[in-house]
């Protein structure tokens, strides 16, 4: 893909940076768009041009992209995984795609391809009953606000005519530069453990890595106006998690199991608290909606049999590889 120009924005984030790395690694001219406000430390490629990209004023958006080149490729991963309420998720999820989309329409700058980061959440988690993996023909019913913004942008694309897109939906992503899983393991780090609720849960997990190359890889793909659903391929009980960390770290730790109820609790007290902060605590409602949920599970079996993907990573792999980073990093 030497020399095509590849366009991804929400460049500084956790994904995006990985992204980034995987499109200079692929041969791409990559134009990171960041916001004035991004950090860039991790985006220090002397080969990364940069963009700035206002998604909120469509006028300064339009002078911005009319200043850059046509893109070959886009792949749109900016976004808020916090929001301080629904409206914040709206606006940032769905209404800042939607402004972007149709400044690229409006400019003539439509790419080959629109790679668009969705998330296992616009589909909500599967049946709890028959415990089946959410697939593709099942009907979306989010949990979350940040769900229903993904779904909402997706609907979006979905609706429009003629305009070339793809969409990936990774389940839970881990690895190096990810904060909120972090702090699980920071706990196990300080030997204390925590579970939530008494239920068997079905959980999915998939690298950072892994999940970039299915974004690639669908990108680069002749699939058209449609989405995959992207995990490590396995199913994992809620403890598997703690349990893989507390090896590779080796730690003992205290396992205090919270029941629902006392979680929902704190979840609402933390929130009251975001009217100080200005910030969405990491333990709110939403999350604690996601808690609830038994099944996680998602098919990657089109991903699988359509774009040939096959993960390279499982939970001990990927969680080796994490800790070994934070170390590095400092934060461990």
């Amino acid at each position: 893909m030497s020399g095509k120009k590849l366009l991804i924005t929400g460049a500084s984030g956790f994904i995006g940076s990985f992204l980034v790395e995987e499109g200079l690694k692929r041969g791409y001219e990559v134009y990171a768009g960041i916001r004035k406000t991004s950090s860039v430390q991790y985006l220090t490629d002397s080969r990364i041009k940069f963009l700035e990209l206002n998604f909120s004023d469509v006028g300064l958006l339009s002078r911005q992209l009319s200043d850059a080149p046509h893109f070959d490729y886009v792949i749109h991963s900016a976004g808020l995984t916090k929001a301080f309420d629904l409206k914040g998720y709206r606006i940032s999820n769905y209404q800042y795609s939607k402004n972007f989309i149709e400044v690229l329409i409006s400019l003539n700058r439509v790419p080959e391809k629109f790679m668009y980061m969705s998330s296992l959440a616009a589909y909500g988690p599967g049946d709890p009953l028959n415990v089946k993996p959410v697939s593709s023909s099942d009907t979306p019913h989010p949990v979350t606000a940040y769900g229903k913004s993904k779904l909402e942008a997706e609907k979006y694309l979905g609706g429009l005519n003629g305009f070339p897109y793809i969409s990936i939906r990774p389940t839970a992503v881990y690895g190096p530069r990810e904060k909120d899983l972090f702090t699980v393991f920071s706990l196990i780090n300080k030997h204390i453990e925590l579970g939530v609720g008494f239920k068997k849960q079905y959980l999915s997990f998939v690298y950072v890595k892994d999940a970039v190359k299915a974004a690639f890889l669908a990108m680069e793909s002749e699939a058209m106006n449609k989405g995959y659903f992207v995990s490590d391929g396995n199913v994992y009980d809620s403890q598997i998690f703690g349990t893989v960390i507390k090896q590779v770290l080796g730690r003992k730790t205290i396992r205090i199991q919270l029941p629902l109820g006392l979680v929902r609790l704190i979840a609402v007290l933390s929130e009251s608290t975001k009217y100080i902060t200005r910030k969405q605590p990491v333990l709110n409602l939403d999350k604690v909606k996601e808690l609830e949920s038994v099944n996680w599970k998602c098919d990657i079996q089109p991903l699988r049999d359509d774009l040939k993907f096959e993960p390279e990573y499982d939970l001990d792999k990927g969680i080796r590889e994490t800790i070994e980073w934070y170390r590095q990093a400092g934060w461990l």
